[in-house]
């Protein structure tokens, strides 16, 4: 099974879904990790302000947002290749890229 990860900026809450963050790709994101899980796949999130340590465990995060700044977040990862920067992923791409059926997107 291929891996995704996606890098966020600072959220309030680890999924941006609590009634004090603003905006509707988090809880997208969030709907779409949901569905995935209960068909065994898996999505990692990490915000920058709740998992600041894993931006800095990976070298290729943190030379883009050194090199780009925070604009180029969100940033979605594949099986450790970058795949996409500065927007978070539609749910069609993401069943490209884990070769899933798009029902297991479901939002």
């Amino acid at each position: 099974m291929k891996t995704i990860i996606i890098y966020e900026p600072a959220l309030c809450c680890e999924t941006g879904t609590c009634d004090f963050c603003v905006g509707t790709e988090p809880i997208r994101i969030t709907r779409i990790a949901e569905n995935l899980k209960k068909n065994g796949v898996f999505l990692q999130r990490y915000d920058l302000k709740n998992a600041s340590q894993e931006f800095k465990k990976n070298t290729d995060i943190s030379k883009l947002i050194d090199e780009e700044g925070e604009d180029v977040l969100p940033i979605t990862i594949v099986d450790g290749k970058v795949v996409k920067t500065k927007e978070y992923p539609l749910g069609d791409e993401i069943a490209l890229w884990l070769d899933i059926p798009a029902d297991y997107i479901r939002v």
